[in-house]
């Protein structure tokens, strides 16, 4: 697959974006033959629809692109890169754009058309290459292009081939690329450094459970990333259904996701001391797994009754935070497929977070509009706190009732992070269900890309 923009000094093809009231009227600047031949094939600047337009030597002397109105255009994003995987094998450029065109949106898209996941057979790929267009940065681009893809082949690839110890692998190969420090604590070494609930998470798993940490850059203010990194979740004990088990594969998407960002950051060498914390486990079952109504004793000295081992999300990252918030920092932010909740309330396509911090809140809102990458606000709704206070322990991993599912979850990791002054939490699905323009079916990032725009802003870089 190729991530990358064709040269702009090679050999290109005009694109043509017109918008449906515009379309007539640029029709008839063109030569008559190249009028005809569009007007017999129905072009009236639908979105997503083109027409190839013939040179008289018989090649392609240009193509007609719809990009409809502002209404079609609301309904989806990466317009530009629906058309990509259908084009010959030529490199392209955009030779003319309506005024309400995204350059960025749609260059990015254009790259991410050209993904594939081809670890175990070969699949049919995008051909066609468009030349940067001169309105956007193009190595930034590319850089966004092959984070978000490392996400998804983490995402896409089995727990065969992603269990823990994979997952280090895939974890400590983004460090040395970076020149970054990467470090691990495993198996019973997580009792002795008092990291309990990760390890009793993990532990009745073939592969034994681990704590990652990253460290990069020397200079400017301090974010660590914490991503949920369960290669497969069975639910434990409080067993999943089948049907429910099928994409389990994908509770590391927090993890595949911070690291898809953090390869962003540090390709693009922002004045950032980034610290990356990602807790891998497998929630498996065996004698020694975990039991509802166990009560855990976390890092932060808080007590956590077990109501539901398919609740074990929350255990692995309370401890990780509990250790990000014991270090001086300027944002949390954590990364989770953690709730079915969260899909219940705001489906697939939108990653909500949770944050009190209105300055980021403003912040991502307006880079998630920017960058085509879309975000929903849900609230830390403190009269809720109740509800995750069992009265045995400290602390209820499952409360009762069903209600707030999202909510509930992300106040229980908040009670981990009391020092920092900003947390954030992401609560995603990770997971493409049906291909649309710029993502096939499978893993996908979200909310990478706004909180890359948002952080000068956030962290004032």
């Amino acid at each position: 697959m190729s991530l990358k923009f064709a040269s702009q000094s090679q050999k290109s093809i005009p694109l043509y974006v017109l918008e449906n009231e515009e379309c007539e009227e640029f029709l008839i600047t063109l030569p008559e033959q190249a009028r005809v031949w569009a007007s017999a094939q129905g072009f009236s600047g639908g979105l997503g629809s083109f027409c190839v337009l013939p040179s008289a030597e018989g090649g392609i002397s240009g193509v007609l692109v719809g990009y409809g109105d502002a209404a079609a255009r609301a309904r989806g994003r990466f317009h530009l890169a629906g058309i990509a995987p259908n084009l010959p094998k030529e490199n392209y450029h955009v030779a003319r754009a309506p005024k309400s065109f995204d350059f960025d949106a749609e260059a990015l898209g254009w790259l991410l058309a050209g993904y594939t996941f081809d670890r175990y057979r070969t699949q049919t790929t995008c051909e066609a290459r468009l030349v940067a267009p001169d309105e956007v940065d193009a190595s930034r681009l590319e850089v966004i292009a092959e984070g978000e893809a490392l996400t998804r082949n983490l995402i896409n690839t089995p727990t065969s081939d992603m269990g823990p110890d994979k997952l280090q692998e895939a974890f400590f190969a983004l460090a040395e690329k970076h020149y970054a420090k990467a470090s691990a604590i495993v198996g019973d070494e997580l009792l002795e450094q008092n990291f309990e609930m990760i390890h009793t998470v993990g532990r009745a798993s073939a592969q034994a459970p681990r704590l990652l940490e990253m460290r990069w850059g020397g200079r400017g203010p301090k974010l660590t990333l914490v991503g949920k990194g369960v290669c497969f979740d069975t639910g434990g004990l409080n067993l999943k259904p089948g049907a429910s088990m099928a994409l389990m594969k994908k509770d590391m998407g927090g993890s595949a996701a911070v690291l898809g960002l953090a390869h962003m950051i540090m390709a693009l060498e922002l004045p950032i001391q980034l610290r990356v914390l990602v807790p891998a486990v497998e929630n498996a079952i065996d004698g020694s797994a975990f039991r509802p109504s166990d009560i855990l004793k976390s890092r932060k000295g808080l007590t956590v009754e077990v109501n539901n081992t398919d609740a074990e999300g929350r255990l692995v990252l309370a401890d990780a935070l509990a250790l990000a918030d014991e270090e001086e920092t300027d944002l949390v932010i954590s990364m989770a497929t953690l709730t079915g909740a969260a899909r219940v309330a705001v489906g697939p396509d939108l990653a909500p977070y949770f944050t009190d911090d209105a300055g980021t809140v403003s912040a991502l809102e307006a880079a998630a509009a920017k960058v085509a990458d879309p975000v929903w606000r849900m609230p830390f709704h403190t009269p809720y706190d109740a509800l995750i206070e069992p009265g045995i322990a400290d602390l209820d991993n499952a409360p009762k009732g069903g209600f707030a599912g999202a909510i509930t979850a992300a106040l229980f990791l908040r009670r981990f992070v009391t020092e920092a002054p900003r947390y954030v939490h992401f609560d995603i699905y990770g997971w493409q269900p049906t291909a649309a323009p710029a993502r096939p079916k499978g893993g996908v990032g979200q909310g990478t890309r706004a909180i890359l725009d948002a952080l000068p802003e956030i962290l004032k870089l």
